[in-house]
């Protein structure tokens, strides 16, 4: 069984070597590699199967053990009282709500041209972009900026003040059997929009689906209250939330007694609250730690089927996102295209539209059949009565990484360089010509990063991604099946899995952009 595995995952990287070396991704110029690109696909793939072998021979403690080294910000009352100062907080939460103000009058009223408007190069750059990169790198910023939820506490305590003792919220029980559905219906739609919506950079667009959005997230506090609907129904709080989990800092309270009044059953089986805002806002004895990287993965945590999917929904859509600037999803369209013809040949709506549409209703669908297939495999291996779905929930964390470093590397030159469209913005976010802060003649630098370095960096994220969550699995498994000799067994299902994605995120990260 475990030759058998180990021969698939050597066969998939070796197969690698028929494939002729490409353009690097994001750049119209030839990329002449060291070597062609089958041997570092090769080579990224036995990286990540090397690592298999030498991370199994650390983890031997209790697979029980939970904790792991943290240092408190909070014990220097100085930084402390900095970080929570109003003079901090206040301008940040202003700015936020100024920024959620300036993307909805800016994409009504000003030039509809994209590149001459603020609103889509903000939201679709900096914003979602660049918050997920903040978010994973560095800690949950959004959770203090979110503009929804300081407009909604605002609102509550101008409310307070006419009505003491009341609330804005109707706090409407939360049906359980919702789980984060409602957040995964709305990221669905977001992604359908960011990749198969034509209309999705022209700014008044922009500015509509804010607006909607908006009225559904002040509307969800509004019913269900503010904890509720943030962690259930504002995709955008659900997703970063998951990628904080990769993140080198958390929050948590140390009194489990405040979480007895917590909405959210917040306390997992090592009775650690992490991470759960509510609690921290209430909190006197409460923590700011650093952190090693994604060991918030690896938390003995209930994983329903509503988190498995927003899991995978998350890697495939990067994935599709990447794949669909290939040129063999430029052919698929042009197929649908033909097909299409007579039903559909609208500016709007036509073939490529409907492809775009299948691809991101397709994809999750196919890498979540994938996923439970190996999961099945996996929990054969250990020789476990799980079902596949149980063993898919169970090491769902472990795929995080992966969704991370490939988002990374596939949106890195989009930040880099589209991204400086917002100084010259800044200066004239209409389109009518200003140039408030002397930034309106900025021209964008494409020589910022070039593409042999992007290359070396893709490789590299890609692989230690792939590395770091066959390291989360190696600890998921020993706790999960407590045998050592066991839990290893289990991992050479997964090893095979992340090999085969290992090789495709990097033949998908080197293709030229052609759509």
């Amino acid at each position: 069984m475990k030759i058998r595995y180990l021969f698939l995952a050597v066969f998939v990287a070796g197969a690698a070597l028929l494939c002729r070396p490409v353009y690097a991704h994001g750049f119209g110029e030839r990329t002449e590699l060291p070597v062609p690109l089958g041997f570092f696909l090769i080579g990224a793939g036995a990286a990540v199967g090397l690592s298999f072998a030498i991370i199994g021979q650390f983890p031997k403690g209790n697979p029980g053990h939970s904790s792991y080294w943290r240092y408190n910000l909070y014990q220097h009352r100085w930084l402390r009282l900095a970080l929570t100062s109003p003079l901090l907080l206040l301008p940040l939460k202003l700015v936020s709500v100024f920024l959620l103000g300036l993307v909805i009058a800016t994409g009504l009223f000003g030039d509809q041209t994209p590149s001459s408007n603020f609103a889509p190069t903000f939201v679709w750059i900096i914003w979602w972009v660049g918050m997920g990169f903040v978010v994973a790198l560095v800690g949950n910023l959004w959770t203090l900026i979110n503009p929804w939820k300081i407009l909604f506490e605002w609102a509550e305590g101008l409310y307070r003040k006419s009505r003491p003792g009341s609330h804005i919220s109707l706090m409407r029980p939360y049906p359980q059997n919702w789980g984060v559905w409602p957040a995964l219906l709305l990221f669905l739609s977001f992604t359908w929009i960011q990749d198969a919506f034509v209309q999705s950079p022209l700014p008044n667009r922009v500015a509509l689906m804010t607006m909607i959005y908006s009225a559904i997230t002040l509307g969800g506090m509004v019913i269900f209250g503010k904890y509720q609907w943030l962690r259930h129904g504002e995709a955008f709080s659900v997703v970063f939330s998951f990628l904080a989990k990769f993140a080198p800092t958390e929050v948590r309270v140390r009194d489990p007694g405040v979480c007895s009044s917590c909405d959210e059953e917040c306390l997992p089986p090592n009775g650690e609250c992490v991470n759960c805002y509510e609690c921290f806002s209430r909190s006197e004895t409460k923590e700011l730690n650093v952190r090693p990287f994604a060991i918030g993965l690896a938390a003995n945590e209930n994983k329903t089927n509503d988190v498995l999917a927003m899991v995978v929904l998350l890697l495939a859509t990067v994935t599709f996102d990447g794949f669909s600037a290939t040129q063999i999803w430029v052919d698929i369209q042009t197929y649908s295209v033909d097909i299409f013809i007579n039903v559909a040949n609208g500016a709007d709506f036509n073939g490529r539209t409907i492809a775009d549409s299948l691809g991101v209703l397709f994809f999750p669908v196919a890498f979540l059949v994938i996923y439970l297939t190996f999961s099945s495999l996996i929990s054969g291996s250990a020789g476990s009565d799980k079902s596949a779905v149980e063993v898919a929930r169970t090491f769902a964390y472990s795929l995080i990484p992966i969704a991370l470093a490939y988002n990374i590397a596939h949106f890195i030159t989009l930040l880099l360089i589209q991204g400086q469209l917002i100084i010259p913005l800044a200066s004239d976010p209409f389109g009518y010509g200003w140039n408030l802060l002397g930034t309106e003649g900025y021209q964008i630098n494409i020589g910022v990063i070039n593409a042999r370095i992007l290359w070396y960096l893709s490789v590299g994220l890609i692989v230690v991604g792939h590395i770091m969550a066959v390291y989360l699995a190696h600890l998921i498994s020993l706790r999960t099946f407590q045998d050592r000799a066991t839990a290893i067994s289990s991992q050479y299902p997964m090893l095979m899995l992340m090999v085969i994605y290992t090789v495709v995120s990097l033949w998908t990260i080197a293709q030229p952009i052609v759509a």
